[in-house]
């Protein structure tokens, strides 16, 4: 483990996106001393009612792309650490037009380690499992940090290329990073094109869920709030060069994740709608966490996956006004691609 690293400035890239913006809220919340900068091109997954009402003596937004060399190098240079939230990251948008992906995921991360490297910044690079591609249903097998790169989507390949350049510029610079791979999260303010958020604004406003391809596709949730924790505990006391796997042993299928959902909102199992799949869709995510319990003691909080549900489920219900502008597009998007 290395010295334990404790920072009064972080730069926080797309800081008002879903994980970014709680990962801005946990910090503001448990480290009452750090500042936090946040970077963010407000894009449609931006949205900066996601930081809004904390203390605008403890968070900063800046309005920006982080592909924009003479705004990151200043940013950074007036900063302790960059933690590495900003990407495209929907696969079905990436499918679509794979261009801002690679722009935004490699070029972006490009431009971050090079300005970290000129001002010597400690880089925290958040990444996904979806870079290791997927595994058999019938496998009992899990990812782990060995675990060979096998994208499969636009959107997985770009942040495959952002991790390779991140471990390229420790070996060959020895820029002091550290990178997380994290299973899909589940939480407050997460957009509505997203599987759990689809679901739950589908049936507030009366329409029925839809499932892709047959449901049996297999992912490992974890609760925003958990990302966050595991990540600082990465940032502060992880080995530098090294990667930490990210999850809570919550897999699930999607057909339970869609039935979970129905009986908490207290309709029928098999209230819902089949719809095509997507191409290339992978088929089951696991995470082993085990190397980051065992080096720096990491625990999620939040490991009954029902009762996050249910609290994410409440958190929608009692922000229509956030979640509602956004529907009718992304429906409207879904339609055209027939799902």
């Amino acid at each position: 483990m290395s010295e334990a690293f404790e920072p009064n400035n972080i730069l926080v890239t797309g800081g008002c996106g879903f994980i970014g913006s709680n990962f801005v809220r946990w910090v503001v919340r448990e480290h009452p001393g750090v500042h936090v900068t946040v970077l963010d091109k407000l894009t449609y997954a931006g949205n900066p009612a996601n930081i809004a009402g904390l203390p605008a003596d403890r968070v900063e937004l800046v309005v920006g792309d982080i592909c924009d060399a003479a705004l990151v190098d200043r940013l950074v240079a007036s900063t302790d650490a960059v933690v590495h939230y900003a990407a495209e990251s929907h696969n079905d948008n990436s499918i679509a037009d794979p261009e801002p992906f690679v722009r935004t995921n490699v070029h972006g991360t490009f431009t971050l380690i090079e300005a970290c490297r000129k001002h010597g910044v400690r880089y925290h690079h958040i990444s996904t499992d979806e870079v290791y591609g997927d595994l058999a249903l019938d496998d009992r097998a899990r990812f782990t940090e060995e675990s060979p790169y096998r994208p499969s989507s636009p959107y997985s390949s770009t942040k495959a290329a952002s991790d390779m350049l991140v471990r390229a510029w420790v070996r060959t610079y020895g820029i002091a990073a550290t990178i997380s791979n994290c299973s899909n999260n589940y939480g407050p303010y997460q957009h509505v094109e997203k599987f759990i958020p689809r679901q739950i604004t589908n049936i507030l406003c009366g329409m029925r869920p839809v499932l892709y391809g047959d449901g049996r596709n297999v992912r490992d949730w974890i609760h925003v709030d958990d990302h966050s924790s595991a990540v600082w505990e990465i940032l502060t006391r992880g080995r530098i060069g090294e990667t930490y796997l990210i999850g809570a042993d919550g897999e699930r299928s999607n057909i339970d994740v869609l039935r979970a959902i129905l009986r908490a909102m207290g309709l029928p199992e098999d209230d819902f709608d089949w719809v095509r799949d997507r191409p290339g869709h992978d088929r089951r995510y696991a995470i082993d966490p085990m190397k980051l319990r065992r080096e720096l003691g990491w625990r999620p909080a939040h490991a009954d996956f029902d009762a996050g549900l249910v609290q994410t489920i409440q958190w929608y219900r009692d922000h229509e006004s956030w979640w509602r502008p956004a529907k009718e597009a992304t429906e409207a998007r879904y339609r055209e691609q027939g799902q």
